[in-house]
């Protein structure tokens, strides 16, 4: 979202990235029309899982490595690159930039778009842990200060992601940092709309069912939100079910594990609020211009958040670019919550907030949409959140790194 608009900001990117061959998570070749004809791609390759595998070895920033230091190492001693930025949740590949800082004294940032190393499912039952949770928190625990010890600037999604890094790095306490979530991208909805024959649609548009659709990730952090939800739900059923009764959620894209194989944690949740009738969960991942489409047909918007109080949502600013009834759930100390404040983006229901409170506002969030008002968006005061808007941020940090050099 960043790379069209480095250049006119007086900064070249080139990407290095694993080659899609060796990936096996879902696939979006629309992704490429969004790129700059002009920015130089460099894929590397990785170990195939389907050998180390057999150790239990699937992390893909494991398996690419070694590939990525020799390729770097190849375009660090044939041209002159001023800096390194890490933007990736694979982690690990971010110990790199302590190696190449030590060999070509070049300064590096590291974008924590998620924590690395967390503490926030030690106290949580077996169940509730993320496959593979003792090796990978061992993993994370020894590799995040060798990427920390020698950073010289941080980028987050998360103030509360900083701030934790600063209190376990004291070398961190000077460097240059700054909260830079994802930005809006308009282009990608005309790339989604030129395109829209060839992408899937996950639920019928066909009958007079009022679709509310909700697309990313679910998990056991996100269970005070939907119950909020599906509570207020269930009391509209009971109190009016003329208004409620044609509802339905579609929750889709829920799990990371592969297709077939993902766990639902939202059904189970309206199974035991006894609205199982109108919710549907698709844990399959869909591709990025599939999930815009899915929010650019539903009737409503619902965008849901984790207890943690750092849970940053970048996909909100997709959902508010869809200009439809918002309706979002979120912990009040989340930027999430602010920024739908900021910019009047819907009706917004936080974890402090009483049963009574968050029905009265899915009664009106319903209502807004049965009686097709509206949206209340002040798009203006949204401008901040763009992808041009939150570039500059990225770009003033580099230039500040490289003055401190």
């Amino acid at each position: 979202m960043s790379l069209p608009y480095f250049k006119e900001l007086e900064w070249e990117a080139e990407v290095v990235t694993v080659n899609e061959n060796y990936v096996d998570m879902v696939k979006d070749s629309l992704l490429m029309e969004s790129i700059p004809s002009h920015i130089i791609i460099h894929k590397v390759n990785a170990f195939s899982k389907k050998w180390t595998s057999k150790i239990g070895l699937g992390s893909l920033a494991l398996r690419s490595l070694w590939f990525y230091r020799k390729k770097v190492n190849q375009l660090l001693r044939s041209k002159k690159i001023d800096l390194i930025y890490f933007s990736t949740t694979e982690f690990p590949v971010c110990v790199l930039g302590s190696y190449w800082k030590n060999k070509f004294n070049i300064p590096y940032v590291i974008d924590m778009q998620d924590p690395w190393h967390s503490d926030y499912y030690q106290n949580k039952p077996k169940s509730e842990r993320p496959k593979k949770y003792w090796f990978s928190y061992r993993l994370h625990k020894f590799l995040e200060p060798i990427a920390m010890k020698n950073a010289d600037g941080l980028i987050s999604v998360s103030e509360k992601y900083i701030n934790t890094l600063k209190d376990r790095y004291a070398n961190l306490a000077n460097v240059p940092t700054k909260v830079i979530t994802f930005g809006a991208n308009e282009l990608d909805f005309k790339i989604a709309q030129t395109n829209n024959e060839r992408l899937k649609l996950y639920y019928t548009t066909s009958t007079d069912q009022i679709n509310l659709v909700y697309v990313g990730r679910g998990g056991y952090d996100m269970r005070d939100a939907i119950e909020i939800l599906f509570k207020a739900f269930k009391i509209g059923l009971e109190n009016e079910p003329e208004l409620f009764e044609n509802i339905h959620f579609h929750f889709i894209g829920t799990s990371y594990a592969p297709a077939g194989k993902g766990i639902a944690t939202i059904s189970p949740i309206a199974e035991a609020t006894n609205i199982s009738n109108y919710v549907t969960e698709y844990t399959n991942r869909i591709g990025f211009y599939e999930s815009i489409k899915q929010l650019i047909t539903a009737d409503g918007l619902i965008i849901i958040g984790s207890n943690d109080s750092g849970y940053t949502a970048s996909k909100l600013y997709p959902y508010i670019l869809a200009k439809k009834q918002l309706l979002g759930i979120f912990n009040k100390e989340s930027s999430a919550a602010r920024i739908m404040t900021d910019c009047n983006a819907g009706d917004l229901i936080t974890f402090n907030d009483t049963q009574n409170e968050a029905y009265q506002i899915v009664h009106r969030y319903i209502t807004s949409i049965k009686k097709q008002l509206p949206i209340p968006t002040n798009f203006t005061a949204f401008e901040l959140y763009t992808a041009s808007s939150l570039t500059k941020s990225q770009v003033e940090l580099f230039n500040e790194v490289l003055i401190n050099k």
